[in-house]
Protein backbone atom coordinates (compact mmCIF):
# COMPACT_ATOMS: atom_id res chain seq x y z
CA UNK A 1 0.00 0.00 0.00
CA UNK A 2 1.68 3.68 -1.11
CA UNK A 3 1.59 6.40 1.56
CA UNK A 4 -1.06 9.28 -0.06
CA UNK A 5 0.42 12.59 1.58
CA UNK A 6 -2.07 15.36 1.13
CA UNK A 7 -0.86 18.99 1.09
CA UNK A 8 -2.57 22.52 0.14
CA UNK A 9 -1.22 23.92 -2.85
CA UNK A 10 0.95 26.96 -3.16
CA UNK A 11 1.48 29.48 -6.26
CA UNK A 12 4.71 27.50 -6.96
CA UNK A 13 2.53 24.44 -7.67
CA UNK A 14 0.49 26.35 -10.73
CA UNK A 15 2.29 23.91 -13.56
CA UNK A 16 1.80 20.85 -11.29
CA UNK A 17 -2.04 22.16 -10.80
CA UNK A 18 -1.75 22.72 -14.70
CA UNK A 19 -0.94 19.14 -15.50
CA UNK A 20 -2.79 16.98 -12.93
CA UNK A 21 -6.07 19.20 -13.70
CA UNK A 22 -5.87 18.85 -17.30
CA UNK A 23 -4.76 15.05 -17.16
CA UNK A 24 -7.33 14.24 -14.54
CA UNK A 25 -10.02 16.19 -16.38
CA UNK A 26 -9.08 14.26 -20.18
CA UNK A 27 -9.28 11.38 -18.37
CA UNK A 28 -13.00 12.04 -17.23
CA UNK A 29 -14.37 13.66 -20.08
CA UNK A 30 -12.62 13.11 -23.07
CA UNK A 31 -14.66 9.83 -24.24
CA UNK A 32 -18.14 11.92 -23.97
CA UNK A 33 -16.86 15.27 -25.61
CA UNK A 34 -15.09 16.09 -29.28
CA UNK A 35 -12.12 16.77 -29.31
CA UNK A 36 -12.47 20.74 -29.88
CA UNK A 37 -14.53 20.73 -27.06
CA UNK A 38 -11.71 18.88 -24.83
CA UNK A 39 -8.71 21.38 -26.17
CA UNK A 40 -11.16 24.45 -25.94
CA UNK A 41 -11.75 23.51 -21.92
CA UNK A 42 -8.37 22.47 -21.47
CA UNK A 43 -7.17 26.03 -22.65
CA UNK A 44 -9.23 27.92 -21.18
CA UNK A 45 -10.11 26.02 -17.95
CA UNK A 46 -6.40 25.50 -16.58
CA UNK A 47 -5.19 28.99 -18.43
CA UNK A 48 -2.25 30.59 -15.83
CA UNK A 49 -4.40 33.70 -15.60
CA UNK A 50 -7.21 32.00 -14.52
CA UNK A 51 -5.56 29.02 -11.92
CA UNK A 52 -3.18 31.57 -10.71
CA UNK A 53 -6.82 33.74 -9.79
CA UNK A 54 -8.17 30.94 -8.50
CA UNK A 55 -4.75 30.11 -6.31
CA UNK A 56 -4.53 33.71 -5.29
CA UNK A 57 -8.38 33.84 -3.85
CA UNK A 58 -8.75 34.22 -0.38
CA UNK A 59 -11.84 31.90 -0.17
CA UNK A 60 -10.59 29.00 -1.89
CA UNK A 61 -7.65 26.62 -1.84
CA UNK A 62 -6.57 23.52 -3.58
CA UNK A 63 -4.85 20.57 -1.98
CA UNK A 64 -2.74 18.21 -3.67
CA UNK A 65 -2.83 14.09 -3.12
CA UNK A 66 0.75 13.09 -3.65
CA UNK A 67 2.14 9.58 -3.58
CA UNK A 68 5.70 8.81 -3.90
CA UNK A 69 6.68 12.87 -4.17
CA UNK A 70 4.30 12.64 -7.51
CA UNK A 71 0.72 14.35 -7.35
CA UNK A 72 -1.92 11.91 -8.40
CA UNK A 73 -5.14 13.94 -7.50
CA UNK A 74 -6.36 17.35 -6.41
CA UNK A 75 -9.48 19.08 -4.59
CA UNK A 76 -10.67 22.63 -5.05
CA UNK A 77 -12.50 24.08 -2.06
CA UNK A 78 -14.67 27.32 -1.63
CA UNK A 79 -16.12 29.30 0.98
CA UNK A 80 -17.78 32.39 1.37
CA UNK A 81 -18.33 34.35 -1.87
CA UNK A 82 -15.86 32.24 -4.05
CA UNK A 83 -18.60 29.26 -3.77
CA UNK A 84 -20.52 28.89 -7.13
CA UNK A 85 -23.69 28.25 -5.57
CA UNK A 86 -25.30 30.43 -2.83
CA UNK A 87 -25.12 28.34 0.24
CA UNK A 88 -26.24 28.30 4.20
CA UNK A 89 -23.57 30.68 5.87
CA UNK A 90 -20.69 28.47 6.94
CA UNK A 91 -20.72 26.02 4.29
CA UNK A 92 -18.43 24.85 2.44
CA UNK A 93 -17.95 23.62 -1.27
CA UNK A 94 -16.24 21.51 -2.67
CA UNK A 95 -15.70 22.72 -6.60
CA UNK A 96 -13.30 19.92 -8.31
CA UNK A 97 -11.91 16.20 -6.99
CA UNK A 98 -9.84 14.34 -9.46
CA UNK A 99 -7.71 11.45 -8.99
CA UNK A 100 -5.93 10.00 -11.72
CA UNK A 101 -7.54 6.78 -13.08
CA UNK A 102 -4.08 4.59 -11.94
CA UNK A 103 -5.36 5.14 -8.40
CA UNK A 104 -8.78 4.73 -8.80
CA UNK A 105 -9.90 2.28 -5.86
CA UNK A 106 -6.81 2.34 -4.71
CA UNK A 107 -6.38 2.41 -0.17
CA UNK A 108 -4.46 5.51 1.44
Amino acid sequence: METIIIRKAAIADLAALQRIGRQTFSETFSAHNSEADMRQYLDTGFADAKLLAELEHPESAFYFAEAGGVVVGYLKLNWGAAQTEAQEPGALEIERIYVLREFHGKKA
